[in-house]
């Protein structure tokens, strides 16, 4: 088995996956230095449609890849592997998967190795037995592939959310503008993330591992872009692209402290929503499993 560690020259690439909304939670902060946030919540879920068989070399490649991309989030707030991709080897290459995890800028390595750690046994759960998926937690992002994605440029609109309160203040735009202008030039000049503030307007937006300042900036262009024609005059709003998000919002429209019961009884209901999912998965591959068994 052959396994590359890469921590340069990637983009992001898109799979034809069936996507998976989650309830949406934010615990915003005023500086970046104290941001109370709950990264293990889920923002979306993305799953190929395509699912490998138990005990494949495919599976056993992937829980390779999972322990590795733990393994390596105690040390590293971003990294990419491939794994079995050796072309001369048939067998091998037919277990080929590609990988990459990467933790929100201003998350401390152990912050960020406690959140991956939690996406690597969810992403299990949200897509059970997928050749390919994609898990954006709060604070994190995990995805993997059949097929080498790594380099493959993608500016898709993967999950947006627009608040659905909204201003026709002058001066709210003009602060928004200004802190999603900095935060655009601010990730794409400097480590590919970027928080600003202008008055009441606070927000952050982060490019994918090892973009180039240009191609970042322009990712960021693009979300930008998206984020004002998708939501308007909102008055917070998230996109996520398939290399970078950018989110702004009205100081004061997210909560800064503890998370209410809501939040947490919500939080139990995803739960239950992939339990059931992945429950379902996992039958749908056993009885084709059987079927295949008795036919032969």
């Amino acid at each position: 088995m052959m396994m590359m560690m890469r921590r340069r020259n990637l983009e992001f690439y898109s799979s034809n996956k069936t996507l998976i909304p989650k309830l949406f939670f934010l615990l915003f902060f005023s500086s970046s230095s104290a941001f109370p946030i709950r990264s293990h919540l889920i923002i979306y879920a993305g799953c190929s449609n395509e699912k490998y068989q138990p005990n494949s070399q495919f599976e056993s490649n992937f829980n390779s890849l999972l322990s590795s991309i733990a393994s390596s989030s105690s040390q590293m707030t971003y990294n990419s592997f491939a794994i079995g991709n050796d072309s001369s080897n048939t067998i091998q290459l037919e277990g080929a998967i590609f990988g990459l995890y990467q933790c929100r800028g201003d998350l401390a390595t152990i912050d960020c190795s406690k959140c991956i750690r939690n996406g690597v046994s969810q992403i299990h759960l949200a897509c059970p037995f997928s050749y390919g998926a994609t898990l954006q937690l709060e604070g994190c992002y995990v995805r993997y592939e059949h097929f080498d994605f790594l380099g493959k440029l993608d500016t898709s609109v993967k999950f947006k959310k627009c608040s659905a309160s909204s201003s026709n203040d002058v001066e709210f735009f003009r602060r928004r503008d200004d802190v999603l202008a900095d935060m655009q030039a601010g990730a794409g000049a400097g480590n590919g993330f970027r928080v600003s503030s202008s008055g009441l307007v606070q927000g952050f937006a982060q490019c994918l591992g090892d973009l180039s300042s240009q191609d970042c900036s322009s990712c960021l262009a693009d979300c930008v872009g998206k984020l004002k024609s998708l939501c308007g005059s909102a008055a917070a709003a998230d996109v996520f692209l398939g290399q970078c998000y950018a989110r702004y919002w009205a100081s004061g429209f997210y909560p800064n402290s503890s998370v209410s019961p809501s939040d947490d009884q919500a939080g139990k209901t995803v739960a239950i929503i992939i339990g059931v999912v992945a429950a379902l998965a996992i039958l749908v591959v056993l009885l084709s499993v059987c079927r295949r068994a008795m036919a032969s």
